[in-house]
């Protein structure tokens, strides 16, 4: 019988067994092919992911905190303010007079610092159509104990006798109609975005709130969505504004800021609020 073996006695695989190398080796291609695909799937994803993560990043930053990155700067709106006093239909700062018409403050008829409730002839508010303008600028008001009224915003008329102490102790008011719609509405909330904001515009020594008491005098007068208010100082706009706004309570809240100075007239100017 023939030996089918080389010299060296190694033997040649059958073919069979060539068949089932090729197979393996075909089966061995076909794994790393679909490693590589899985792979570069699997890099498409995570390289999406980031995308998306990185445009997320971008739109928050740009657009989550605009309220703040978008509010004018002081020095803007203290440049805009003539032009738009005009725009939102204000009158000039007017000067209001003394309740009771007396100004010397030795006389014993003096009245426009009377304390409600310590002062006998006031044992309460007096009727708000009795002070020289609507809404006041001064004249009897809350003693202490309540107290004036501290800076801030409030969404409901607040206690008018303490408002008014307030006024005394060197703050100033932004008093806005109740019924403000649409863009007077929107402009109410931006002014008092922008008193809220951290950065020092004044805002401890200024009340933002709607002018609403249930008797005469207790509305702004007709045609006035905004009035601006400091002791003996009164200023009326068509349409609220916030540039206007500013420009007011910068130089008539103690201390003025902006460098700016004190306009005011308030007999207790610095005291708390």
């Amino acid at each position: 019988m023939s030996n089918r073996s080389g010299g060296d006695g190694s033997r040649r695989p059958t073919k069979a067994e060539r068949k089932e190398e090729a197979r393996l080796e075909r089966e061995r291609i076909q794994r790393q092919m679909a490693a590589r695909k899985r792979n570069r799937t699997l890099g498409l994803v995570v390289i999406a992911s980031a995308v998306a993560i990185v445009v997320a990043l971008v739109f928050i930053t740009q657009n989550g905190d605009s309220s703040a990155s978008d509010l004018p700067t002081p020095q803007s709106l203290l440049d805009q303010a003539a032009s738009e006093a005009t725009t939102a239909g204000c009158d000039q700062i007017q000067q209001e007079g003394f309740y009771g018409g007396v100004s010397d403050t030795k006389s014993p008829d003096y009245e426009d610092q009377a304390h409600v409730g310590e002062d006998q002839r006031f044992p309460e508010m007096p009727p708000i159509d009795s002070y020289p303008s609507q809404p006041p600028t001064s004249g009897p008001h809350a003693g202490i104990p309540p107290g004036p009224l501290p800076g801030g915003a409030y969404d409901s008329p607040p206690d008018l006798g303490r408002a008014i102490h307030s006024l005394e102790h060197g703050g100033t008011i932004i008093w806005y109609s109740p019924d403000v719609s649409g863009q007077a509405a929107a402009t109410i909330d931006r002014i008092k975005e922008f008193y809220g904001q951290t950065d020092d515009v004044g805002q401890d020594r200024v009340i933002i709130a709607p002018y609403d008491y249930d008797q005469a005098g207790g509305q702004l007068p007709k045609g006035t969505q905004m009035a601006l208010v400091s002791w003996h100082k009164l200023q009326t706009c068509a349409q609220p504004n916030l540039a206007v706004a500013f420009d007011f309570t910068s130089q008539y809240s103690f201390p003025a800021i902006m460098d700016r100075q004190y306009q005011g007239e308030a007999p207790e100017p610095g005291a708390s609020m």
